[in-house]
């Protein structure tokens, strides 16, 4: 928890999340970095029993509505998320043409540096900042995906909020988004 006043409580139960990158590192300013958190999503849901209701991904954090099924752990489902998309995610820093590659990696390393558990980099904090949305809080669901889908158009990425592709702003849309949504009744 790390000081995190926000915890999950209920692991089958509906949470509004919200992952960010150390120091704020506008990380997800490339596509490819994005898709790797689009696969990974889409991964959890077909093998780690993840219910996604909505998400969208901004340059440094991404924010998700997510259930965990039946005989799954939802708090389980998002730490092998985070771990395993920061490590390719560093890996493809490493790798790539990344630009900002050098200052990125003393980022991640001077974070990681820090805790005794982390091997080398740390590339998500460690909160989740999860809201838990109860069976009767359909106002405060709805509230918190209009809130998801908007981000990019108040960040001004897009006009409207389905244009944004990064997004399950598209699935409640009427169209098909790049991650397999369970759309809130």
């Amino acid at each position: 928890m790390s000081g995190d006043r926000y915890y999950i409580t209920d692991q089958n139960a509906i949470y509004f999340l919200t992952f960010t990158t150390i120091d704020w590192v506008d990380i997800f300013t490339k596509k490819e970095y994005k898709l790797e958190l689009v696969d990974s999503m889409n991964y959890c849901i077909k093998e780690k029993g993840l219910i996604v209701y909505g998400w969208v991904i901004m340059s440094n954090h991404m924010h998700a509505i997510w259930q965990a099924r039946e005989g799954y752990n939802l708090s389980s489902t998002i730490r092998d998320f985070k771990e395993f998309t920061a490590k390719r995610i560093i890996s493809m820093i490493k790798d790539g043409d990344e630009s900002r590659k050098v200052w990125m990696l003393k980022k991640f390393e001077f974070a990681g540096k820090r805790l005794n558990r982390i091997s080398k980099y740390k590339f998500w904090k460690d909160s989740n900042h999860a809201v838990y949305l109860g069976p009767e809080d359909t106002k405060m669901k709805e509230q918190k995906l209009n809130y998801i889908h908007n981000n990019p158009v108040k960040a001004m990425l897009v006009h409207t909020a389905e244009d944004y592709i990064f997004s399950s702003a598209a699935d409640y849309a009427g169209d098909k988004g790049l991650v397999e949504v369970t759309l809130l009744q």
